[in-house]
């Protein structure tokens, strides 16, 4: 029997029809049947995906399953596929999401092409996050010093088996949270080359209707961040004090901490729940992290941090109600061939989103007090501020791809500019800052270039939407653009004006043709 190029480790429990698109999706790989083997660990299902895949197996000969006692947790079904995996390269996948359908061809072929023990395909989120950033181009070479990789901590990635078992790298067993974190932090310290494939989409990350994938599951705070300092450890063993290590630990306390504590989630959980994980957010931000880590978050995020350190969980909660109402408006128009020119800026609730001018910067104004001026600047991320034009695949798939462009920012006063005396240590804007003093707006321009060819390396056949995605202080926001194209054989591309036209795109014999619908 020959050696595999790639093994897909897949633990199951329970996912009903959740595993079908999973399953087609495997079916459809244009890499050989005889090139690949799946390998699903049944973690003691008990809805009759067991004998479902029993049934897979016997009609597809690089299909196989494995039964075992219910565990709790991914951890051991995965590590179960590693001792199993015959292939050269471990994929690893779970039972609710699905692949595109050149990811193993295409991450295999990336792989050898760089030697790499890591890959990383680009995702697309169903219902859930995915990284953003680190997706934005190729990295052939990327490492944690150079690349956005902390953002990006899911197992859905493929390993050299080689790698893993060299190192001896296995995924904590047990019923526990973030087993995944360690896991995926300690293979970035320990491969020689991690490479990161982003001009095709290779794995769709998929929410479940009815919440119930592991990761959405409640958790005990104390056990949660007993798992997380496992992660903080290995960061420490791999680094010295100072900015790297700062900007690695700034991934859990944004994340994991900030962002939990500002998420709907949270603002309707149980009073005493919130208390307990509160405090251990408090407990956390001091024992384990430097000045340095809170200091280059942004300023909201700076905010919550600051209210936590005072014991604040009311304002945090306040903080997050006036952070939830942040969103951006944006309109565009056909300005040249393939050339669409958008304008749009972030709004709050009682209308666009103002910033305070003083001698002393850029600063926030939310309607909390107690919190200095220093942590609500904004001068360097306003200067770093930019709008993304992006297209995106309609029908739920997530695909999504920036556009190349030139971006400006032009700040437009809603008051007349005044000298103002710098804020006073420990005190914060009030609420209606829009009317103060050296307030104003920031209002963003964007000139971007469709190009067909670059979205989804071609093969992008299908339906599209045209956003606008607005990246400032700290915030990520973004909304549809009214616009469609029309592209016909013999003819050139034509941009057309239109109230939620979608992008059909359509591939014939290697030509594009995009239709609007």
């Amino acid at each position: 029997m020959s050696t595999p190029k790639v093994s897909v480790v897949v633990p199951v429990y329970d996912p009903g029809v959740h595993i079908e698109e999973l399953i087609a999706s495997l079916l459809r790989q244009t890499m050989a049947a005889g090139e690949f083997e799946v390998i699903f660990v049944d973690d003691g299902s008990t809805d009759g995906t067991g004998e479902r895949l029993d049934a897979l197996a016997a009609a597809h000969a690089h299909i196989s399953v494995v039964h075992i006692p219910n565990s709790g947790w991914p951890s051991r079904p995965r590590n179960i596929g590693i001792e199993r995996a015959r292939g050269e390269y471990v994929q690893f996948a779970d039972n609710d999401d699905w692949f595109g359908d050149e990811a193993l061809q295409r991450l295999y072929a990336y792989a050898k092409e760089n030697d790499a023990d890591v890959v990383i395909g680009k995702m697309a989120g169903r219902g859930r996050g995915v990284p953003k950033e680190l997706f934005r181009r190729n990295h052939p070479r990327a490492t944690l010093a150079t690349a956005p990789l902390i953002d990006s901590l899911t197992p859905h990635k493929m390993f050299r088996r080689s790698f893993l078992m060299d190192h001896g790298l296995r995924f904590p067993e047990g019923k526990r949270r973030l087993e995944d974190h360690v896991f995926v932090t300690a293979a970035y310290f320990l491969a020689e080359r991690i490479s990161v494939l982003s001009d095709y989409v290779c794995y769709f990350h998929v929410a479940r209707p009815d919440a119930s994938n592991a990761g959405f599951r409640p958790f005990d705070p104390a056990g949660y961040f007993g798992n997380l300092r496992e992660a903080l450890d290995i960061v420490d063993a791999h680094t010295e004090p100072g900015a790297l290590r700062d900007r690695l630990h700034r991934r859990w306390l944004r994340v994991e901490m900030v962002g939990r504590l500002t998420a709907p989630r949270y603002r309707d959980a149980p009073a005493a729940w919130r208390d307990e994980f509160f405090a251990e957010v408090r407990s956390a931000l001091a024992e384990r992290f430097a000045p340095g880590v809170a200091a280059g978050l942004a300023a909201p995020q700076r905010a919550v941090v600051a209210l936590v350190e005072q014991d604040r969980p009311d304002a945090v909660r306040e903080l997050a109600r006036w952070e939830s109402a942040v969103r951006v408006k944006a309109s565009a128009r056909v300005t040249g061939e393939l050339e669409i020119t958008a304008t749009g800026e972030l709004f709050g609730a009682d209308g666009p989103l103002t910033f305070l001018h003083t001698e002393g910067g850029d600063s926030l104004s939310p309607p909390v007090t107690g919190v200095s001026a220093e942590v609500l600047d904004v001068t360097a991320r306003l200067k770093s501020a930019r709008m993304d034009v992006l297209v995106r695949r309609r029908g739920g798939g997530g695909e999504e791809f920036v556009l190349p462009a030139t971006v400006t920012v032009e700040r437009v006063a809603v008051a007349p500019l005044a000298p103002l005396a710098p804020l006073a240590p420990g005190a914060s804007g009030a609420p209606g800052a829009s009317g103060a003093p050296g307030a104003f707006r920031v209002v963003h321009r964007t000139v971007a270039r469709l190009a067909p060819e670059a979205i989804n390396a071609g093969r992008n056949a299908g339906r599209w939407e045209v956003k606008a995605r607005v990246i400032s202080c700290g915030w990520t926001k973004e909304t549809e653009l009214s616009l469609s194209l029309t592209m016909a054989d013999g003819s050139p591309p034509v941009l057309r004006e239109g109230a939620g036209a979608p992008l059909l795109v359509r591939v014939k014999r290697r030509v594009r043709r995009v239709l609007a619908r």
